[in-house]
């Protein structure tokens, strides 16, 4: 495998975890949910995307290889904890 099928196979495993924290991180904005504080958009996207690898690479430790429906399932439910988590830290800061 040459230097380029090396990348092209690493972006796209990377590929799912950033656009899951991106959307994550823009979704709280886009359906105008009110928040009294507004957190760091590049943190939050940071932290989603970090969590979301970690789901991703205990997918593939699990189960051996990449792709399965439940790694994606487990991606999502993580993701979505930990940007619940998040809003509710800065919240309780802020007060």
């Amino acid at each position: 495998m040459g230097f380029i099928d090396f990348l092209n196979h690493v972006l796209n495993f990377l590929a799912p975890a950033a656009w899951l924290a991106i959307v994550m991180t823009l979704a709280p904005r886009i359906f105008k949910i009110n928040r009294v504080v507004k957190p760091s958009i590049r943190a939050m996207a940071a932290i989603n995307f970090i969590v979301s690898l970690a789901a991703l690479l205990l997918g593939l430790v699990f189960f051996g290889r990449d792709g399965k429906m439940a790694t994606y399932s487990g991606m999502v439910l993580m993701c979505a904890t930990s940007q619940w988590l998040m809003l509710r830290a800065w919240q309780a800061v802020k007060r």
